[in-house]
């Protein structure tokens, strides 16, 4: 039976991102501070339109806005895992990153009873021990990689990749990929950022990024009798009063082309129901 699966994904990542590139001054704070705003009025929406919806928390914003992830968690979000200080991992150790993964993780357990399924890289960028700490640490799947676009894969430990040489695959584990494109996150389009030379000018119009956004899910639902397309948002991102109009847009018409809205999780375990491990 067809079935054309939408995940809407937030990345609570408030003023995390900012501390992170050492942008610690009142303005970049600020900016950050935007996102419990801009969480209180997406909670509303998804409220209204009753989805459940996957948030990525790093463990700076669980310390920080209790208050604000507890609704999230209360109003049957799923709380995936995001770092702790929004930090990317691959400019860790490993004992670094797997000091960070479990201090986070242990926040989310506070927090929701249980430790995250899903992860998700800061600025999805992750090490070569990522993959071997997520297994040993029980998570079911990541969302940082983009190796697809509508169709979930299970994650590989162990490529080579070198310039001079063909690449070397590794083996394939039971972690699931749940991919994710900066196309259909809105940060790039929208968020005006400047750090010494370089210049993110964002600021797209809206519309058109909306255009962009209905026709990913379209060509899915075209190509494609089964599939998951994941959108990515941040709260002090698409907050924004004319941002928040187009997601209401998005999701009105994605209903009405029969989108089925669920966690990243719900979405993970109908692709491992038909694609197992051992298959």
């Amino acid at each position: 039976m067809p079935r054309h699966i939408v995940c809407i994904t937030f990345d609570f990542d408030a003023m995390s991102p900012w501390i992170a590139r050492g942008m610690t001054s009142p303005t970049p704070i600020s900016r950050g501070e935007f996102g419990i705003v801009g969480a209180g009025r997406l909670l509303a929406l998804m409220a209204r339109y009753k989805i459940e919806t996957s948030w990525f928390i790093p463990g700076h914003t669980l310390e920080t806005y209790p208050d604000i992830c507890r609704q999230v968690a209360e109003a049957g979000h799923e709380i995936g895992h995001h770092g702790w200080t929004h930090a990317p991992p691959s400019g860790m150790s490993r004992e670094e990153e797997e000091a960070e993964l479990v201090r986070a993780n242990e926040q989310i357990k506070r927090l929701t009873g249980r430790y995250a399924r899903g992860y998700r890289s800061p600025s999805w960028d992750l090490s070569a021990h990522s993959v071997e700490l997520l297994l040993k640490h029980g998570f079911y799947y990541d969302s940082s990689m983009m190796g697809d676009d509508y169709t979930p894969y299970r994650v590989r430990q162990g490529n080579v990749i070198e310039l001079q040489h063909p690449a070397v695959f590794g083996r394939s584990t039971r972690l699931i990929e749940m991919p994710i494109s900066w196309s259909l996150d809105d940060y790039p389009h929208f968020e005006y950022v400047r750090m010494g030379t370089a210049i993110a000018p964002g600021l797209m119009n809206a519309s058109d990024v909306l255009e962009n956004w209905i026709n990913d899910f379209l060509y899915m639902r075209r190509t494609l009798d089964w599939g998951i397309i994941t959108y990515t948002f941040h709260p002090f991102v698409i907050g924004r009063g004319h941002r928040m109009m187009i997601l209401e847009q998005l999701i009105e018409r994605m209903a009405g082309e029969g989108a089925a809205f669920m966690t990243m999780e719900a979405a993970a375990t109908l692709f491992d129901e038909r694609h197992p491990v051992n298959s």
